[in-house]
């Protein structure tokens, strides 16, 4: 299968589509800290109540499988998922046939920046 390359364009239209799966994987991230933060509180209990810690545990493992579908169907897009807790998501791309990674973060109401392959977020630079 060849790489998927994104035009400024093409990821820019992608972008409502990644608000809206960056915020279910943000508000799962935080359901499963609570719902973790639950197990670990019926763990602690004497006597542990199995059929409760067994349902918490059955739920994180459906919640964990559910978030990992979404990043999944994400990067089947060709879009690279950076950072859920700060939203930063990086699609490939060509400019001047070298190839590089256009760089969007969450609060950012466009893609105006990119960055080479082994740079990372601090070597982002402005696009033309």
């Amino acid at each position: 299968m060849s790489k998927k390359y994104f035009t400024r364009e093409e990821a820019n239209e992608l972008l409502p589509y990644v608000r809206e799966e960056l915020s279910f994987l943000q508000e799962a991230k935080r359901s499963f800290y609570k719902l973790y933060q639950q197990r670990e509180q019926i763990k602690k209990q004497q006597p542990v109540h199995d059929k409760e810690l067994f349902a918490v545990e059955c739920r994180l493992e459906f919640m964990e499988m559910e978030a990992q579908m979404h990043i999944t169907q994400l990067i089947t897009k060709g879009i690279q998922v950076k950072d859920i807790d700060i939203g930063l998501f990086d699609f490939p791309a060509l400019i001047n046939g070298e190839e590089v990674l256009l760089c969007w973060r969450e609060g950012e109401s466009s893609i105006t920046h990119y960055h080479g392959l082994h740079d990372g977020f601090s070597g982002r630079k402005q696009l033309d």
